[in-house]
C-alpha cells in the first residue's frame, strides 16, 4: 500500500466482569478504568487496507477524546445504545487527518490534503444500493440511521460490515486514537489552510452544537439564552449561536474561571455560576422563587424561553425544567440516560418542549443545502473566533493512560479538550 507503514492504536473491549470492577473498585482506582485491569489497550496496528475503490486512507494528525468516550470507558453510560456498537474496537470519533492513500473511485480529495472526518455511519458506507437506505440516512440525518443494528453487505477483510452507529466504536471500522484510518469518501471534509491544525481538530464537536442551533427555531433576541455546561459541546453552542447571527443576550452557566474566559471570547455575554448566581440570573428573568413544603424552591413568572443543557446531569435537567418560562425550549445536547427520581412536574406544568439531538447531517442555512461540517468548517474562517484556545492538553499515544485520566477529571487537571496525536 502506498505510504503504508506499522502504526499503533488504543483498543477498547466490553465485559461484564470489567463492568462489575468498574462499578465497584473503579471508584478508587484509575487502573480499573484506564489501567492493566481496563480493557484499553494500546497494540500494534497493520497499515488499514482500502475496503473498496471510493475509500481513503489517512494518518491521523489528531484525535479528540469526548465526554462520551470517558462515560463509555468508566462504565457510566448507559448500556442501552450497546446493542449499536461492536467490539473490540479501535477507539476515537473525533478525527483530523491526512490523505495518504485514495481509492480508484475518489475524486473529492487528494494525497496530503487534510480532513475531517463525519464518524456517524451511513447506510452508503454500509454498502447499501441507494434503494434500500433507511429514512434517517435519505434524509441526510444519517446520526439516526436506522440499520446501525444490524451487519452490511460490505466485506472488511473477509468478514460482513458490523454492526455499530459511529466510527470509534466499530469492528469494521477503526477510530482516530490510532495511527492509521480510513473512512468512505462520502465521510471526508477538507479542510482549508485558513483553518490550524487544532481548531480543525474540533470540527466534530464545534458541528454537535451547530446542528442543534440550526434546528431550534431562531431565538427570541430579547430574551435570554442559557447555556449550561462548560466543556466542547457548550462552549460550541455558545459560537454557534453568535456565529449564525442571534444577538440577544447569551448567558452561560459555568463552573471554572479558565471556561468562563472561553465562552466569553467566543461570545457569551455573562457567566453566573451554578446556585446562587445561577438563581440571581433568575430573578433578573423577573421570576419569583416559592418554596413548597418539601423539596427545592420552584419559579413562576419570568424565565428563561431558550435552555441548552450541554451536561444532561440529573442537576442541570431538574434546574432546566424549573428555569424554562412557560411553552419554553429546552434543548437536550448532554449525553443524558438513566436519571433516578428526575422530577418531570414542570414538563407538563410549563407546557414545555424538550428536544434532544445528536450528531450533524443535512443543514439549510443562508438559503443552501450543505453538510453542517461544511457549515461549520466556513463559520469559523468567517468568525476568526478563538476555538483553537479550547486545546487544553495534547499528548502522544503512548501516554493514553494519564491522557484519559487527565480528560476524566476536569475540575484536578483544568482540562476542556485533550487531543491524542498518534
Amino acid at each position: 500500500m502506498p505510504g503504508s507503514r506499522p502504526g499503533r492504536a488504543v483498543t477498547f473491549d466490553v465485559s461484564v466482569p470489567r463492568f462489575l470492577l468498574a462499578k465497584s473498585v473503579g471508584r478508587v482506582s484509575d487502573a480499573v478504568l484506564y489501567g492493566g485491569l481496563s480493557g484499553v489497550s494500546l497494540v500494534d496496528q497493520e497499515p488499514p487496507a482500502l475496503p473498496g475503490p471510493d475509500w481513503v486512507r489517512l494518518d491521523v494528525v489528531y484525535g479528540g477524546i469526548c465526554g462520551t468516550d470517558i462515560g463509555n470507558l468508566t462504565y457510566s453510560a448507559s448500556p442501552a445504545m450497546e446493542p449499536f456498537g461492536s467490539f473490540p474496537a479501535v477507539l476515537g470519533h473525533e478525527i483530523l487527518g491526512r490523505v495518504a492513500e485514495v481509492g480508484a473511485d475518489v475524486s473529492e480529495v487528494e494525497v496530503g490534503q487534510r480532513v475531517t472526518v463525519d464518524p456517524f455511519i451511513h447506510c452508503r458506507v454500509r454498502g447499501w444500493a441507494e434503494s434500500a437506505w433507511c429514512g434517517s440516512c435519505r434524509s441526510g440525518l444519517h446520526a439516526t440511521c436506522e440499520k446501525a443494528g444490524e451487519e452490511g453487505p460490505l466485506t472488511v477483510g473477509g468478514h460482513p460490515f458490523a454492526a455499530g452507529t459511529i466510527q470509534g466504536y466499530h469492528r469494521s471500522l477503526p477510530g482516530g486514537w490510532s495511527t492509521q484510518v480510513v473512512a468512505h469518501r462520502s465521510q471526508l471534509f477538507p479542510v482549508s489552510s485558513g483553518l490550524d491544525d487544532r481548531a480543525a481538530a474540533l470540527m466534530e464537536p464545534l458541528a454537535i452544537g451547530m446542528h442543534a442551533v440550526l434546528n431550534t427555531p431562531e431565538p427570541d433576541p430579547g430574551a435570554p439564552v442559557l447555556v449550561l455546561g462548560s466543556g466542547p459541546i457548550a462552549l460550541g453552542t455558545i459560537w454557534a449561536l453568535r456565529a449564525t447571527g442571534f444577538q440577544g443576550e447569551i448567558i452561560g452557566q459555568i463552573k471554572r474561571d479558565h471556561e468562563a474566559e472561553m465562552a466569553r471570547s467566543l461570545g457569551a455575554s455573562s457567566i453566573v455560576r451554578p446556585g446562587d448566581q445561577a438563581r440571581e440570573a433568575m430573578v433578573d428573568t423577573g421570576a419569583s422563587a416559592y418554596m413548597p413544603l418539601v423539596g427545592d424552591e420552584v419559579w413562576a413568572g419570568g424565565g428563561f424561553p431558550l435552555i441548552f443543557d450541554c451536561v444532561g446531569s440529573k442537576a442541570t435537567l431538574s434546574q432546566a425544567l424549573r428555569f424554562a418560562s412557560p411553552r419554553g425550549r429546552i434543548v437536550m445536547l448532554g449525553c443524558a440516560a438513566e436519571i433516578p427520581k428526575l422530577d418531570l412536574t414542570f414538563l407538563w406544568a410549563r407546557e414545555l418542549q424538550v428536544k434532544g439531538f445528536t450528531g450533524y447531517g443535512t443543514e439549510r442555512f443562508r438559503g443552501e443545502t450543505r453538510h453542517t461540517f461544511d457549515i461549520t468548517h466556513d463559520l469559523l474562517l468567517e468568525s476568526q473566533a478563538p476555538v483553537d484556545r479550547m486545546v487544553t492538553h495534547v499528548f502522544p499515544l503512548a501516554e493514553i493512560r494519564q491522557a484519559l485520566a487527565v480528560a476524566g477529571n476536569r475540575r484536578k487537571w483544568n482540562s476542556v479538550k485533550v487531543l491524542l496525536e498518534p
